[in-house]
């Protein structure tokens, strides 16, 4: 009977540190450090919540930039990659669709997660002739939108990890503000 109480007695502490104490201190401390991140860095525009910095969304209008496609369409609360083999015929048709409608790079097969909200600079610079018929643009607004990319290309985190990258929510609302 006495080790029955003792063993009842870890759990319960355990529990309290482990499933109350603990998180809620690191929900205090992050806050406190980042509370940016905390919030789901999100990203406001003219005082509204248009999207998070973390998760790609939806941009249906070819007059912006497009994210990589998405097996859950874009659906936050869903976090999947297509689980397909390359011999799939499923995958097979919606790649060469994608091809035939123009994508290329990694536009043609979507992120692990299907909700990558970055693209490489090679995609996004794909995708400004479609942007600039679409837009209307001059040759001038042209070198704009070029400009803008480089702007917000994001480089390697910490100088060694991943590839440079383009957040496409932030880069169409700099697009919508300049143009």
């Amino acid at each position: 009977m006495k080790n029955w109480l003792i063993g009842v007695r870890v759990f319960v502490a355990l529990s309290l540190l482990t499933g109350i104490l603990y998180p809620l201190s690191m929900a205090i401390v992050g806050d406190l450090i980042f509370p940016y991140q905390v919030r789901g860095s999100l990203i406001e525009n003219n005082g509204s919540v248009v999207g998070s910095e973390l998760l790609s969304q939806k941009f249906v209008d070819k007059k912006y930039f497009q994210s990589r496609p998405s097996m859950n369409d874009f659906n936050g609360t869903a976090s999947v990659g297509s689980n397909m083999s390359l011999g799939n015929d499923t995958l097979k048709k919606a790649t060469t669709e994608r091809k035939e409608a123009g994508a290329t790079h990694e536009q043609i097969y979507a992120s692990g997660s299907g909700l990558d909200p970055h693209i490489s600079p090679e995609a996004a610079h794909d995708q400004v002739g479609r942007i600039v018929g679409e837009r209307k643009l001059t040759l001038e607004q042209r070198h704009l939108v070029l400009a803008l990319i480089q702007e917000y290309t994001e480089p390697r985190q910490w100088g060694f990890l991943g590839e440079p990258r383009v957040n496409v929510l932030k880069l169409n609302l700099a697009l919508d503000h300049k143009l």
